[in-house]
């Protein structure tokens, strides 16, 4: 019996800590690209492959459109452009992504390790956030200055002054990427005060992207384009679908141990009260009673090990939630700790499958009681 509670407990809380953390690895990865790039962005539908987008506007009536369909949060405009940062007579080519003051940038502030994020009121065209990445690479720190040279004809310079240092611990974010203003783009670019580089779209819902992106491109002219976060980083998203086999085969895998050492409790339990089972027999209990009995006994040790597995899942989450003990690498992993989130109903649901895939599996072995003998059980006894 022991072992039986024992064994249950360890599969219920391997299940819910599986959930728990492919859930919470998934939720982290997608958020960063979600805060990064947005949910859905609007851009040129052209063949144009650059970093540098092929400029758009929308008039303020298509944006209020827009911002007027159930599930969108925001939209705001932004703008990319290639140059090569050069500090000291080191050399890093990066991709400079323009924001106004309209981007939130609640997203930037949570990443930021140190100086803070771009203050769009105080000369914003001459501020910048690097990653933690960069300023290691190239010995910068907040406050520092350099110049960043821009490959156009005729080749522009200008230069930057160190607002922040951001980590997102996603190589290709922080070795690519730096954030500055989106009108210092227009200016190198000579565009108007309205033309912007893409429209990135913020939801309120991930789970409404799909949906809520066709109804955007219905609302925009014919030579523009919307494409879903999902569409444009399609490796990362196959990588995370993948994941969830590894919550199916270890559901099965602790299934399967739990359920060997129910129906080995239950056997072991009709084999040693054979005789019980024989006097009942003779006394008149039907096979159907003796078979409840057993059964009840089983869903005592069922409820037993689901009780302890369920509090030492809670311990272990509780406790990685609060203090990040458990550690990654975030240069394979894209985090630095071992991420868990889960809900009620998903706890509610685990419990309930295992509970449920348990007692349908007893009636099998609870069968045996029926081809017991009450003349052999008493004699024997």
């Amino acid at each position: 019996m022991r072992v039986t509670i024992g064994a249950l407990a360890l599969a219920i809380s391997a299940i819910i800590l599986s959930v728990a953390i492919l859930k919470g690895f998934k939720t982290e990865i997608i958020d960063k690209q979600r805060g990064f790039f947005g949910d859905v962005v609007i851009t040129k539908n052209d063949l144009n492959a650059s970093y540098e987008n092929t400029p758009i506007q929308l008039h303020k009536e298509d944006i209020q459109k827009i911002k007027d369909i159930p599930g969108v949060q925001e939209i705001t405009p932004f703008a990319t452009k290639a140059g090569i940062m050069n500090v000291k007579g080191e050399v890093e080519g990066v991709l400079l992504k323009g924001i106004d003051g309209t981007y939130n940038q609640q997203f930037l502030q949570k990443n930021i390790v140190k100086g803070d994020t771009l203050d769009f009121y105080d000369n914003a065209n001459t501020q910048l956030l690097i990653s933690t990445y960069l300023a290691n690479r190239l010995s910068l720190d907040v406050g520092d200055k350099f110049i960043m040279y821009f490959i156009q004809e005729p080749i522009r310079k200008r230069p930057f002054t160190i607002k922040g240092i951001y980590t997102t611990h996603s190589e290709e974010l922080d070795k690519t990427y730096v954030i500055g203003s989106l009108d210092l783009i227009r200016r190198l670019n000579d565009l108007a005060d309205t033309d912007v580089g893409a429209y990135q779209i913020r939801l309120q819902s991930f789970d409404s992207l799909e949906t809520t992106a066709e109804h955007i491109a219905e609302l925009l002219p014919i030579e523009l384009n919307a494409s879903t976060i999902v569409e444009q980083m399609p490796d990362i998203f196959n990588w995370l679908n993948m994941l969830d086999m590894n919550d199916n085969i270890i559901f099965a895998l602790m299934m399967m141990v739990a359920i060997i050492n129910m129906v080995s409790s239950l056997l072991i339990s009709i084999l040693e009260r054979s005789a019980m089972i024989g006097v009942l027999k003779a006394l008149g209990y039907a096979n159907t009673g003796i078979r409840q009995v057993f059964l009840y006994g089983s869903l005592y040790l069922i409820g037993a090990g689901l009780l302890i597995g369920n509090l030492i899942a809670l311990a272990l989450y509780l406790f990685q939630t609060q203090t990040h003990f458990f550690a990654l690498d975030p240069s394979t992993y894209y985090i630095a700790y071992v991420p868990m989130d889960i809900s009620w109903y998903q706890v509610i649901g685990l419990n309930a499958a295992v509970a449920i895939i348990g007692l349908l599996t007893l009636f099998v072995p609870a069968m045996l009681i029926s081809r017991i003998s009450p003349i052999k059980t008493i004699q024997f006894k």
